[in-house]
């Protein structure tokens, strides 16, 4: 099952869906009264009951659609650096432990909706990821059942500015709208092996990064359980397990994004997110 969250620009709302082919139903019109969004299904474990409308009509063509966040306003974002050997190799990391640091909601952007590089910055960098949906509170849970937390996956395009991380990672990954999430969340029964999945994020059409989820340092359950121990995890929640190898900024010369290109994050089962790049100053910011 795969679940959207969108805006309807001609009624001025909010809603979200289910995704079947080209179209989508609107379950926020048939049930948003119960289920406001995504988010505050998972916290109700109403999963089953989006599944039931899986046979009714298409209310839209997801092109009529301008995409949100998968979810919008999570309580939590973890995001993990340095989790493919390639990109520990890249830069030279030598610290054992999961690097760990936050991005917050407001960071976010949907599908099809610009990623915006930040006035201050000159070296605005890609990293496809694969996100974590958390289905149902988790505290201190071990690896061997963490993955019945999940509740399912999406894309990530997690937007850096290289130049304003300064000492650490959390400066350079919360500028607004750096943090491309969607196009939808894939429920976590169609993917029983996340660390089996072809990870490869394009840059105007050349593939700049490939690898596979197998290639994680630390595997999804391994994730969960590290983070659980420390910080609950509620509905919602969102991990972001890392970026392989080939980032722009150990290129030579380096890559780094400019307004103008696309961006997109295609992951094996899941998707493939799409992002146009667009300056502070054109996005009116």
């Amino acid at each position: 099952m795969k679940l959207t969250s969108y805006f309807l620009p001609e009624s001025q709302h909010k809603s979200f869906g289910l995704v079947d082919g080209d179209g989508v139903i609107d379950l926020g019109l048939r049930i948003g009264w119960r289920f406001p969004d995504i988010k505050a299904a998972l916290e109700a474990q109403a999963l089953p009951a989006l599944a039931a409308f899986a046979n009714q009509p298409a209310d839209y063509h997801l092109s009529d659609l301008t995409f949100l966040p998968v979810i919008e306003q999570p309580h939590k974002i973890f995001c993990v650096g340095m989790n493919y050997a390639a990109k520990r190799q890249e830069f030279e990391e030598k610290i054992d432990a999961p690097t760990l640091f936050i991005r917050f909601a407001d960071s976010l952007t949907g599908q099809g909706c610009p990623v915006v590089r930040p006035t201050l910055s000159d070296q605005f960098d890609y990293e496809g990821e694969l996100a974590v949906v958390i289905g149902k509170p988790a505290r201190a849970v071990g690896k061997e059942s963490a993955l019945s937390y999940v509740a399912g996956y999406s894309c990530f395009m997690d937007g850096t500015a290289r130049d304003m991380q300064f000492a650490w990672f959390t400066a350079g990954k919360n500028w607004s709208h750096t943090g491309a999430f969607g196009p939808w969340l894939i429920t976590a029964d169609e993917i029983p092996e996340p660390n089996r999945l072809a990870i490869h994020t394009y840059l105007n059409g050349q593939m700049v990064q490939d690898d596979n989820t197998a290639n994680m340092v630390r595997s999804v359950p391994e994730l969960i359980a590290y983070i659980s121990a420390f910080s609950s995890l509620s509905p919602g929640d969102v991990i972001i397990t890392g970026s392989p190898g080939g980032v722009g900024m150990k290129r030579t010369p380096p890559l780094f994004l400019k307004a103008g290109d696309l961006i997109e994050v295609e992951i094996e089962s899941v998707g493939r997110l799409i992002s146009p790049v667009a300056s502070e100053e054109k996005f009116g910011r």
